[in-house]
C-alpha cells in the first residue's frame, strides 16, 4: 500500500454486535456495508459495481456511476443540461440548498437525460441523481423526463429511465405535484408512438414518482432489495388498519405480487436491458438513418419491427434466462 494512506485522517468502524471499535482505516480507503456492516476496500467495492461481496446488498449509485455501469463505453450524450431549478414559492432556504447541491455534485439538477447505447442498441436514457435533493421530482426534473419521452416518440427510440427518488419536491408545492400529471401524459404520448418505456426502479423509489411515470413503464425492473413504496415506513405504519408483512415495501414483495416484471442483479443489468431493447426495437438504427436522409423527424409509430409489449413479465423472464 502507498505510504500516502499512512498520513490520512483515520475513521473508526464500530462492530455491529458489540458496539465496540473494530477497525481504524484511512478515510476513503474503505467503506462499511450498510446492511451487514462488513468493511470493504473501496477499490474492490467499485470493481464489484458497489455491491457488497458478502451479503449482496446493492448500494445507491450516483448518476455518473449508474451511467458508467450501464451504457456502452463513451456512448452517453447528455442533453437539456442548461435547465436549472428556480425558487418559485420563495421557500425558506431553498435557493441556498439548490446552490449547495449544484456546487457539491457539479450537476444542475436531480435527473440527467441523453442519448445512449446499451448492448449496441440506441435508446434515450434518463438517470436519477438521488444525492441531489433526494432525487425529488420538481419542475426541471419533470421537464427533463418529458423531453426524454418526447425525443423517444419523435425519433422512434425506446426510453429507459432509472428512478431513485423521495417523491415530489415539497419546496415547489403544487408545481411539483403537477409534474406527476405532466410525466404521465408524456408516457401516454410515447405509448401512442408505439415506443417502449422501460423503468428501472432503484433504491429508493417512493412518493409521487412511484405514483406517476415510474409505474407506467411497459416493463418494470428493479434491483435486489430496492425500497419501493408510496409512503415511508413510519407514515405507512400510522395509516395501517391491518398488519402487513415486514417486507411489503421491497422489490421482492412487489415481484411476487405482480407489481414488477423482473429483479435484475446490477452486473446483469446491461445485458438484460440490451436484449430487451433488441427484441422491442431491433431496427432503431435503420429508422434513424432513414429519417436523417429524409431530413424528417418521426413519431416512431411504424417500422419499429419489435413485438408488442403485452405480457411484459413473461418477455422479461425469457430475456434474463437467455442472458444467464
Amino acid at each position: 500500500m502507498s505510504t500516502e494512506g499512512w498520513f490520512r485522517k483515520k475513521v473508526t468502524f464500530p462492530d455491529k454486535a458489540t458496539g465496540q471499535s473494530s477497525a481504524t482505516v484511512p478515510v476513503g480507503l474503505a467503506v462499511k456495508c450498510v446492511k451487514c456492516s462488513t468493511i470493504l476496500f473501496n477499490r474492490d467495492f467499485d470493481k464489484n459495481l458497489r455491491v457488497c461481496t458478502k451479503c449482496g446488498h446493492h448500494s445507491r449509485l450516483t448518476s455518473a456511476q449508474r451511467i458508467e455501469f450501464t451504457v456502452d463505453e463513451n456512448s452517453f450524450e447528455e442533453f437539456a443540461t442548461d435547465l436549472t431549478s428556480v425558487d418559485p414559492l420563495n421557500f425558506p432556504e431553498y435557493a441556498e440548498k439548490l446552490s449547495a447541491s449544484i456546487k457539491k455534485l457539479g450537476s444542475g439538477e436531480a435527473f440527467r437525460v441523453g442519448f445512449a447505447r446499451i448492448g449496441g442498441n440506441r435508446c434515450i436514457l434518463g438517470v436519477s441523481e438521488f444525492a441531489f435533493r433526494g432525487g425529488t421530482l420538481g419542475s426541471v426534473v419533470g421537464e427533463k423526463i418529458v423531453l426524454a419521452m418526447e425525443a423517444g416518440a419523435r425519433l422512434g427510440l425506446p426510453v429507459v429511465l432509472f428512478t431513485a427518488s423521495g417523491g415530489a419536491r415539497m419546496e415547489e408545492g403544487l408545481i411539483a405535484l403537477m409534474q406527476m400529471a405532466k410525466t404521465s401524459a408524456a408516457a401516454a404520448l410515447l405509448a401512442k408512438a408505439k415506443m417502449p418505456l422501460i423503468i428501472v426502479l432503484a433504491d429508493p423509489t417512493t412518493g409521487g414518482v412511484l405514483a406517476s411515470y415510474a409505474s407506467l413503464g411497459d416493463i418494470l425492473i428493479s434491483e435486489p432489495g430496492a425500497y419501493i413504496a408510496f409512503a415511508g415506513a413510519r407514515v405507512a405504519k400510522q395509516a395501517q388498519t391491518q398488519k402487513l408483512p415486514d417486507d411489503y415495501q421491497t422489490a421482492e414483495y412487489r415481484l411476487a405480487h405482480g407489481q414488477l416484471d423482473l429483479i435484475v442483479q446490477r452486473r446483469e443489468m446491461p445485458t438484460v436491458l440490451g436484449k430487451l431493447l433488441s427484441l422491442l426495437c431491433p431496427k432503431t438504427d435503420e429508422i434513424l438513418s432513414t429519417n436523417a436522409e429524409n431530413g424528417n423527424h418521426v413519431n416512431g409509430s411504424s417500422g419499429s419491427g419489435g413485438p408488442d409489449v403485452n405480457d411484459s413479465q413473461q418477455l422479461a423472464q425469457v430475456v434474463v434466462e437467455e442472458s444467464l
